[in-house]
């Protein structure tokens, strides 16, 4: 492709010395899992979320398990009935289902595309326990309603972060708005490592603790080897970590330039007939994905990939019309989600992209549209 979808290698060229040489330090010291970088990397987190103490951030080993972790550190098994979105990354039901709960799917705002608070109450049942909305694309979900609507029914909520590392709700940053909260350092996100991690965040200490032990067998500090209760194996390695810490301070670097090249596509897309991100009141959007909308869509990434322009889907299904979850809900119940699903795509948009970039892929796609 002329111009990607994304481009690792150059956030890598941009830190190589400093990305290379803390390889480098955890390779010498031998310390591979669980060691100083992984607390200084939960430390240095906490601190950039302002969190109270460096305890309350819990490196894992994905955003999954992070889900996962969170879940189960709040009793929430089988029985229980967890409410969150069909219009999400498949690992947010994926870890539902882990837990041994069921997910009970509501529709989005057809807007932000995120959790409609409006839809909770028809989705409460007294199976209820626990509410995860999910902040998608580096987009808030509305949580003041859905932290009101929790309290009145003494519900959990887990946010799931996994896109939106230094998003702002209200001008706090997400994740120390619920009980705990879930990030991805897949890759491809606005914060991400060379491999898998997680992080699960909360403002309670013992929420937090609870999390530090289910990571690692159930064992107590002071008790290795010793299990109080049935945990996981998903711990940070300190190899990710390592490479972390040296990214986690040009985050909000990223983020604002993030902001800026979608800010461009938004001047430029306008009037071309093609509807571009909205964001909702109160929030602050950090754009992991910059995603158009389109009934033809499937024309218009054509001509884009023509041009030399990698565009993706996030994502071509809602989890109730993926094969793995028919039972969920069916067809045509939650119509929001569904439209939209034949309707998104996401064009190139990371910290790197050049203003030239950008000015080139949103011609593409005026030209495109215009040749409808």
């Amino acid at each position: 492709m002329h111009i990607p979808f994304n481009d690792l290698k150059a956030q890598h060229a941009a830190l190589a010395k400093d990305l290379e040489a803390a390889a480098l330090r955890v390779l010498r010291a031998g310390w591979y899992i669980l060691g100083p970088e992984v607390s200084a990397f939960e430390a240095e987190f906490a601190a950039w979320l302002g969190l109270p103490a460096a305890a309350n951030a819990v490196g894992v080993n994905s955003g999954t398990d992070a889900l996962l972790l969170a879940l189960l550190a709040c009793d929430i098994g089988p029985g229980a009935e967890v409410i969150t979105v069909a219009h999400t990354a498949v690992a947010t039901v994926t870890a539902i289902v882990n837990s041994g709960a069921q997910p009970v799917l509501v529709d989005i705002e057809a807007d932000t595309f995120t959790l409609d608070p409006a839809r909770l109450a028809a989705a409460l049942t007294p199976a209820t326990r626990a509410i995860i909305p999910v902040h998608l694309y580096g987009q808030p979900a509305d949580l003041a309603p859905i932290l009101t609507f929790a309290r009145q029914h003494n519900l959990r909520v887990i946010e799931d972060c996994a896109q939106a590392h230094g998003a702002r709700y209200q001008d706090r940053p997400v994740g120390v708005w619920g009980d705990l909260a879930c990030f991805s350092f897949y890759p491809t996100k606005n914060l991400g490592a060379a491999g898998d991690g997680g992080m699960v965040v909360s403002r309670d200490a013992a929420l937090a603790a609870r999390v530090r032990s289910l990571r690692e067998y159930g064992w107590q500090p002071g008790a290795r080897y010793i299990s109080q209760e049935h945990g996981l194996n998903s711990r940070l390695d300190e190899l990710q970590a390592a490479l972390l810490r040296v990214k986690l301070p040009h985050l909000d670097a990223w983020n604002t330039r993030r902001q800026a090249l979608a800010a461009r596509y938004d001047r430029l897309l306008a009037g071309s007939g093609i509807a571009t991100p909205r964001t909702g009141p109160g929030r602050s959007h950090v754009y992991h994905l910059y995603v158009v909308r389109h009934a033809r869509r499937h024309d218009l990434q054509e001509a884009l990939k023509a041009a030399g322009i990698g565009t993706l889907i996030h994502y071509p299904a809602p989890i109730h019309l993926q094969p793995a979850y028919p039972h969920l809900a069916a067809a045509g119940a939650l119509p929001v989600s569904e439209q939209i699903a034949q309707e998104i795509f996401s064009l190139p948009l990371y910290p790197e992209m050049t203003d030239a970039q950008v000015d080139e892929v949103a011609a593409a796609v005026r030209h495109a549209v215009a040749s409808l």
